[in-house]
């Protein structure tokens, strides 16, 4: 009896994509492209293995969910990141941080994980807010 499953289309070990990981994956052509992409764009940096449709589904869900702006171009959509990956990265954490109902004690224990570096920047950045905040 064979204990390996039968491969599953969708990454070069065979296996299936953990989820988010070609949702990642598209975003990250998309933001390397520095333009917008058709489906068919992207399917194509994504290299082999993927089917057009299912690209389509997922440019279609990142859309639905804010993350891609489209525009018409002939009979396709092209698509594009609403923000840089700076961007992405504090979307999810707000999302996150507003998911919490006590604020105070998520932040407290973000900063206590942070590195001492990390840190040092992010209280460097919300110290100089701080000080501004008082000055209106």
């Amino acid at each position: 009896m064979d204990s390996h499953p039968d491969p599953v289309p969708g990454d070069a070990s065979g296996g299936r994509r953990a989820a988010g990981a070609l949702a990642a994956e598209v975003l990250a052509v998309l933001q390397n492209a520095g333009q917008a992409l058709t489906a068919g764009e992207v399917t194509e940096r994504l290299g082999g293995g993927l089917t057009y449709s299912t690209v389509v589904t997922t440019l279609s869900r990142l859309h639905a969910k804010g993350t891609l702006k489209r525009t018409r171009r002939s009979r396709a959509y092209a698509y594009a990141p609403v923000t840089d990956a700076a961007g992405m990265a504090a979307q999810r954490m707000r999302q996150v941080l507003e998911g919490e109902v006590d604020r105070d004690a998520v932040l407290a224990r973000f900063v206590d994980e942070l590195s001492p570096r990390d840190e040092a920047l992010f209280r460097r950045v919300f110290g100089d807010q701080a000080d501004t905040d008082g000055q209106e």
